[in-house]
């Protein structure tokens, strides 16, 4: 089927396609899942306080930071027997499978953390070109649809991994005790059986779907599947206010005794800022640039709805890091009354933190099959909307309820947003970039994920500390405030983007 301007439609997938296209995300969100609702419990097992549990979850905004832009650059640029995307999101899955078998064989502290960033390095290496690859595949008709299966998938798996502790152990007795120092071996068999589901879905969508061939993608997109070699260089603001203030930072953190995490952060602002005066540099000089500079080229050069829609990632995303360091410790300390890692009210209470993250994920898997309707009824923007505002009142229940059974209640209203968030973006930004870099694109709009993760990691420790120390529920209370935000930012989004399905 030809367009109006000449170009041939990609053809329409059917249900099973939609459905090999996306099931390699069940797995990796499995490996996901695990790292969100264990790694908190991990570390605590292995005698970390709540106030450094911040500061050891950074591995995931610093390597989403650095990864995620470097792979989808690479993926777009990468014709191979195997395809486009294909290569990638297969070896991330083969290293993430072996970092979930060493994960939760750790005895010290700083090989867990260790594993952690091994972990979210390969994850993050399989997700990325993922996201790009539904935009490759899937014709504008469909955007929506895809990324909604994506959400399915990203619902089931984290059903299945957030559930596999408790599971093992109420239906088939596998402890969920140990001794200090040690890791339950309910958690560690859920790791091992999540590095074999990992592996085995990502394999089937490598083998279920065929990539296009450039000569196709000439078809679908005309020059927009061309990558130009001779495109000049942007040229970035003066780096040199980025890098004053990473040093202000740094210098706060050394003179004001903030905590050692906030350094990171300081050093995340002066990376950047030399960074962009490298590029400026080069852009004047005229020179073509290489990967780093072209990828800092192409940041400058978002395209408006990206930048509209990185402002509302960052918020939502603060929310999310929030939920998934800080629920361990709150659900055991306010609902069970526990502290000691090794009783069994503060394992029981984070058996039920894995029950309850199943919950808000079933909750996304089904509510993601109504999206690509209720975008079609009243645009992708306002359809965001709702899911955030449904996440701000879900957070915000916290402060009230302190029975277990009733934070059900809130979960369904996070797993709603969570739909939202895993779907409506991506639809709405797929169809605003240029087909032949919707891999780095889509890198760089991940850094507006990890970045607000890296601001958690690095400062929410001293925030804490600060505003209310010994009570880390309020931070619920700021995960709430953050997604109103994000609601709000939504409302300038383009109305042209409000009405694609």
């Amino acid at each position: 089927m030809a367009s109006a301007a000449g170009r041939v439609e990609r053809p329409r997938l059917s249900f099973w396609g939609l459905w090999n296209l996306s099931f390699g995300f069940f797995g990796i969100q499995v490996g996901f899942a695990l790292q969100n609702a264990n790694v908190s419990r991990i570390f605590q097992s292995l005698g970390t306080s709540i106030d450094d549990l911040a500061f050891l979850w950074i591995a995931g905004p610093v390597t989403g930071l650095l990864v995620q832009p470097i792979i989808g650059y690479f993926s777009d640029r990468t014709w191979t027997p195997l395809g486009r995307r294909r290569p990638y999101f297969l070896a991330g899955a083969i290293l993430a499978s072996l970092a979930l078998l060493g994960m939760p064989n750790s005895h010290a502290l700083w090989f867990a953390a260790g594993m952690l960033w091994i972990l979210d390095a390969s994850l993050n290496i399989a997700m990325e070109p993922f996201r790009a690859f539904v935009g490759d595949m899937v014709s504008e008709r469909q955007r929506t649809a895809g990324y909604a299966f994506q959400t399915v998938f990203i619902g089931a798996g984290a059903v299945a991994a957030s559930l596999a502790p408790a599971v093992l152990t109420q239906l088939f007795g596998v402890s969920n005790v140990a001794p200090p120092g040690e890791i339950p071996p309910s958690v560690r068999l859920a790791f091992y059986i999540g590095a074999g589901a990992l592996l085995a879905s990502v394999l089937w969508t490598v083998f279920s779907t065929r990539e296009y061939s450039p000569e196709q993608m000439r078809a679908f997109e005309g020059e927009q599947a061309e990558i130009s070699h001779d495109e000049p260089l942007a040229v970035p603001l003066n780096g040199f206010w980025w890098v004053t203030f990473g040093a202000i930072v740094v210098i706060c953190v050394s003179q004001f005794g903030l905590d050692k995490p906030v350094y990171i952060l300081g050093g995340a602002l002066l990376a950047y800022g030399g960074l962009q005066e490298l590029t400026r540099r080069h852009a004047l000089a005229g020179k073509r640039g290489g990967p780093v500079t072209r990828i800092v080229s192409d940041l400058v050069q978002m395209p408006p709805t990206m930048k509209r829609l990185a402002l509302v990632q960052f918020f939502t995303w603060i929310a999310l890091f929030i939920l998934w360091i800080y629920t361990t410790p709150i659900v055991t300390r306010y609902m069970f009354g526990a502290t000691d890692t090794a009783s069994r009210s503060y394992n029981d209470g984070a058996d039920w933190v894995g029950v309850l993250f199943g919950i808000y994920n079933g909750v996304a898997a089904i509510y993601a099959f109504a999206l690509p309707s209720l975008a079609a009824r009243i645009g992708r923007v306002r359809t965001h909307v709702l899911g955030l505002l449904a996440g701000a009142f879900g957070f915000g229940l916290f402060l009230l309820i302190r029975d277990p059974l009733w934070l059900i209640l809130p979960m369904i209203l996070i797993g709603i947003a969570w739909a939202s968030i895993l779907t409506m973006p991506y639809a709405i930004l797929s169809s605003a970039l240029p087909q032949a870099k919707l891999g780095v694109f889509m890198g760089l709009f991940n850094m507006f994920i990890v970045l607000p993760q890296l601001l958690v990691s690095s400062a929410m420790g001293s925030i804490m500390g600060l505003a209310f120390p010994n009570e880390p529920i309020w931070l619920m209370g700021i995960a709430s405030l953050v997604l109103l935000i994000a609601a709000a930012a939504m409302r300038g989004l383009d109305h042209q983007s409000d009405s694609l399905r």
